[in-house]
């Protein structure tokens, strides 16, 4: 990716003269996106500035479960997702939570969300996701290449577990639907296959999926040597810096930030993720961008997994992290639509601290403890 800042699309070249490389670059937002394109940006030449409104990996590039796997990078909307959102909007335990409130915003965003869940848009939208997660992992393996601190641990298998044959077969199905998945491979488990891949598992564990190829990172570590990697190459992380606003100033791009400092770059490029509207809407971007919130937290216990688990009907996920160099069990959870600098939901956040019951890794009989309070993360999710 490295000359990509001297590519022009044949395309493009007919209709525009090809625009002067730019030699310095504003990337405003720290977080996965941000520090990667900058990492590139840098290896291709440009002098490249971070901003970023609070510290790096401040929102959902810290906050998430950590997965690196195309074989379930799938379209939210979709019918059984919709017809699941209808039902569990009712029920206190629920994973997906649209709270009730006035917002013409939301409102609109639901609306589109709703055109969008037919089979027709779905494999319309997985056939533009299929190219990306084909290329995702080797993505992530050039960036290890170059630094060996973003290696990423392999997730094989990635354990999706259920408590009954019948929730592991409707997962099957869903499968069977995904390009990447049978690009993958998987294997159909019982009961004590599941356990005796995941011995913390409870007798509830009664059938799983073993999906091959997938990969998993552990995202504060990954981040902070992502920054690392991206300040070796000369780049400047500037935290703390709340970019208010981009405008063009003649042959350059005026960037200012809270204190009406102003800064000039010859290119910027917006990742602030769900706050993109904020900054890109009056050049021309008109994309609602809602974020989809989050909640993690992270647990103790006498037997952490040693891989990803996923419980697909709870929608909870568990991934193995290590805090203080010791081992720990990231559990992330929930789908919450909500503006992203809203504080945590009191009554959202304790429904996300609830692993399925049955399934929960340790039995009723270990200690479990959480090491730190439930954090909300935002991620950006679209519809037309």
């Amino acid at each position: 990716m490295d000359d990509h800042l001297r590519r022009v699309p044949r395309a493009m070249s007919r209709r525009h003269a090809p625009h002067p490389r730019p030699r310095s670059v504003a990337v405003v937002g720290g977080g996965m996106v941000g520090l990667a394109t900058a990492w590139h940006l840098a290896r291709g030449g440009a002098t490249v500035t971070v901003l970023e409104s609070r510290h790096v990996a401040a929102g959902a590039s810290w906050g998430n479960a950590g997965w690196l796997t195309p074989a379930k990078t799938t379209p939210l909307p979709e019918p059984a997702v919709l017809r699941y959102g209808l039902r569990s909007l009712a029920r206190p335990s629920s994973p997906l939570y649209v709270p009730v409130r006035a917002d013409p915003r939301l409102l609109r965003f639901l609306a589109g969300f709703a055109r969008h869940c037919t089979d027709r848009a779905w494999a319309r939208a997985t056939a533009a996701y299929a190219p990306v997660n084909a290329a995702a992992l080797d993505a992530f393996d050039e960036l290890a290449q170059q630094a060996p601190g973003l290696a990423q641990d392999s997730a094989d298998p990635f354990l999706m577990v259920f408590r009954s044959v019948a929730e592991r077969d409707a997962a099957l199905a869903d499968l069977s639907r995904t390009p990447g998945a049978h690009a993958a491979g998987h294997e159909v488990l019982d009961g004590d296959e599941v356990r005796r891949i995941q011995p913390s598992l409870s007798q509830e564990a009664r059938a799983g999926i073993a999906l091959h190829g997938q990969r998993y990172i552990d995202p504060p570590a990954f981040m902070s040597a992502l920054a690392d990697a991206v300040r070796a190459l000369g780049v400047e992380i500037s935290e703390g810096v709340a970019v208010t606003s981009v405008r063009g100033d003649g042959e350059q791009v005026l960037l200012t930030d809270g204190t009406g400092e102003g800064r000039r770059f010859d290119a910027v490029v917006i990742a602030t993720g769900a706050h993109l509207a904020d900054l890109a809407r009056a050049h021309g971007v008109h994309r609602l961008v809602q974020a989809g919130r989050g909640y993690s937290f992270t647990v103790a216990g006498e037997q952490i997994p040693t891989g990803p688990v996923y419980f697909p009907t709870q929608r909870v996920a568990c991934t193995p992290v290590r805090v203080a160099g010791q081992p720990r069990l990231r559990v992330a959870g929930m789908m919450e639509f909500r503006r992203p600098d809203e504080p945590l939901d009191p009554v959202a956040s304790p429904r996300s601290s609830q692993p399925p019951a049955a399934c929960t890794p340790g039995s009723t009989s270990r200690t479990v403890t959480t090491s730190g309070s439930a954090r909300a993360r935002a991620r950006p999710t679209g519809c037309r």
